[in-house]
């Protein structure tokens, strides 16, 4: 069916993954059956034919009570969340009969749960297949939109049905979107998207003008990157989908070097925001003194640096490593950096400290590049000093940024607008919300938990940052619970202090945290944007825990609901406290590139591109962990843990 996992995206060498059956529910039925089916009755009616015959009866009807059967609210089988009713929940029992009929059944990935005896014990997984195969659905739903009526263009409009460039031109939603279509396995997808980057895209740098290049390098060169590698490029395997990944890099060699000139261009090591890709010319933004985010140019290293490894040429990857080897030299404040940087000086520009736009991305990073370059697998890695800057910071936001809401204690990340001598702004955006994935990644490098500890690999304060995670993952999810839409806005407050009860809420009078999360008016919209469901997927891989599944089903729902255009697409919202909320008439890029992406990795198996082999860009393209090898090719064998215990963490 359509949520099969194409196997070329598990590693041969993945390991076995833990069971977490200790955190996942049962219903009082299937223990019942459970204890029917090991009982010494079943054993006594089975010895005989007639009793054989009433068995296979009995376990029809059983069959037929499990799929029509409707469980006590909060159940893990409880098909309708807050926007899905009724109808949501037949709907789930006639998919989940066709799928217990489908041939591919026996193929439904069964690693990350325990498998206790007989078909009918396995539909707890079987209905997050099913939920999986829902959000494939969303993803070709979205595609048709775009195919129909924006083929060729940055963006969809999906109600006013047509195209805008507003990226560049080249195309964004193409190659955003192709890594996702082949990890789902959408093969028409992939070839149409395919045959355009072959033919169509060339053109369009040869002849299109001005680019950001942030937004150009995660986007475009990261989905071109990351489609060459899933599609087995590096290892010149046989042809999947009937596409050769060899068109991929020969693009994004093209596209490197039109983007380059950011870098050789600028009197620093700090490269230009804009490109002109026609010209293969740079310069500084128009805006801001010229200045360029801190976030945008220490978040290109990954796709640089791993162009470098594929085509053998080393001036990528080295460009953009000497910005954090400049940066590492800066001032900070316990490690946290104003959200501005000059190109023309290579310093900072003013104070302001946050982790939502402008800052967000150069900590996530520190740790993913670390991770990409083998940091975590061997002291032969030239990228050690991520880590302890990365360490660092996490510190200083401990230090300075984290903090609690009143009445009922939320933790979340505030923002120091003029520096550590300023007020602290108890303001956080929904991209903050990338933090909790990113604290959960560096706390295991990858790792279930447990394996973690097994391993020895968990200082005290990788299990205080894992502890963070959490927090600050459920701060996440009840900006979600706490609207009316069930949608996260785009930013919001938290109140602090603990005589107020007032404030603009989401418009959820029952909510638990109403008046803990105040909601201003211009902050009411929602993009589309994937931080919470990156942070729930992560975090579940990490731990285990059911509830983030539960979440990110219940979000995935409100997306169903709320922005879903009928002749194709999803839109943006322009507010989110009221229903019906008011659309916006646009679908980001991201909302196929990553929302999408990590719902449905969310609901897959743990086998499939397992964190402690893959780290996905900002952009959610996955690219392969390169572990460094010594001066004979062989592996470097010293663990993370010997370092560890030679430093003292």
């Amino acid at each position: 069916m359509g949520s099969d996992l194409p196997s070329f995206i598990r590693p041969d060498s993945a390991e076995t993954p833990y069971d977490n059956a200790k955190v996942r529910r049962r219903s009082s039925l299937k223990v019942s059956l459970q204890t029917w089916l090991s009982s010494s009755v079943s054993k006594s009616c089975t010895s005989c034919s007639f009793g054989k015959f009433l068995a296979i009866i009995l376990l029809i009807g059983l069959g037929y009570v499990v799929v029509t059967y409707t469980p006590p609210p909060g159940s893990l089988l409880q098909r309708s969340g807050e926007h899905g009713g009724d109808k949501q929940q037949r709907s789930s029992g006639q998919t989940w009969r066709k799928t217990m009929r489908s041939k591919d059944v026996k193929s439904v990935p069964q690693n990350d749960t325990k498998v206790v005896t007989g078909d009918l014990l396995q539909a707890e997984e079987l209905i997050w297949r099913q939920r999986q195969g829902e959000v494939v659905a969303a993803f070709r739903h979205a595609w048709k939109g775009y195919k129909d009526f924006a083929m060729g263009y940055d963006e969809l409009q999906p109600l006013s049905k047509r195209g805008n460039d507003g990226l560049g031109g080249l195309g964004a939603t193409i190659v955003d979107a192709l890594d996702t279509a082949i990890i789902m396995g959408c093969e028409d997808v992939v070839q149409d998207a395919a045959l355009w980057i072959e033919s169509e895209l060339p053109g369009r740098l040869q002849d299109r003008g001005q680019v950001n290049l942030f937004e150009t390098t995660i986007r475009v060169l990261g989905g071109l990157l990351s489609a060459f590698s899933l599609l087995g490029g590096e290892k010149e395997s046989a042809l999947k989908f009937g596409v050769n990944p060899k068109v991929f890099l020969e693009r994004a060699i093209d596209l490197g070097d039109r983007l380059h000139s950011a870098f050789s261009m600028s009197p620093s090591a700090v490269p230009f925001s804009d490109v002109n890709l026609r010209e293969k010319r740079a310069h500084a933004a128009g805006f801001d003194g010229g200045a360029s985010s801190t976030a945008e140019v220490t978040t290109l290293q990954m796709e640089f640096w791993y162009l470098s490894h594929i085509s053998g040429d080393p001036k990528y990857g080295k460009s953009a490593m000497r910005v954090y080897e400049h940066v590492k030299g800066l001032p900070k404040t316990e490690g946290l950096v104003p959200v501005f940087i000059s190109p023309n000086s290579g310093d900072f520009v003013g104070n302001n400290i946050r982790l939502g736009s402008r800052g967000d991305s150069y900590y996530e990073y520190l740790l993913k590049v670390w991770l990409q370059q083998g940091g975590a697998d061997s002291d032969a890695s030239a990228v050690t000093y991520l880590r302890d800057m990365y360490e660092e910071a996490i510190s200083g936001v401990r230090h300075l940024l984290v903090k609690k809401s009143q009445p009922n204690g939320l933790v979340f990340v505030g923002e120091l607008p003029n520096g550590i001598t300023g007020n602290f702004s108890p303001k956080m955006d929904h991209l903050v919300c990338f933090l909790a994935g990113t604290l959960a990644l560096g706390a295991t490098r990858g790792m279930t938990k447990d394996q973690a500890l097994r391993r020895g690999f968990m200082s005290e304060r990788d299990l205080h940052d894992l502890k963070l995670a959490e927090d600050l993952c459920h701060t996440c999810y009840q900006m979600y619970a706490v609207t009316a839409t069930g949608l996260a806005p785009e930013i919001v407050y938290f109140n602090m202090d603990e005589r107020s009860q007032t404030g603009q809420d989401g418009g959820r009078k029952d909510a638990k945290y109403a008046h803990d999360i105040q909601i201003h008016p211009l902050d009411r919209h929602n993009l589309l944007r994937p931080e919470t469901v990156e942070s729930l997927f992560v975090l579940y891989r990490v731990t285990g825990d059911i509830k983030y599944r539960e979440w990110g089903w219940k979000i995935f729902q409100a997306f169903e609901a709320h922005t879903k255009v009928s002749t194709g697409g999803y839109s943006s919202l322009e507010t989110v406290t009221t229903v019906p909320a008011r659309r916006r008439d646009k679908m980001e890029t991201f909302f196929l590139g990553e929302t999408l992406k990590y719902l449905y990795l969310l609901f897959s198996d743990r086998s499939v591109l397992p964190l402690d082999k893959y780290v996905f860009n900002t952009e959610a393209h996955p690219l392969p962990i390169i572990v460094p090898t010594s001066a004979n090719g062989r592996r470097n064998k010293q663990t993370l843990r010997s370092r560890l215990k030679d430093t003292g963490r």
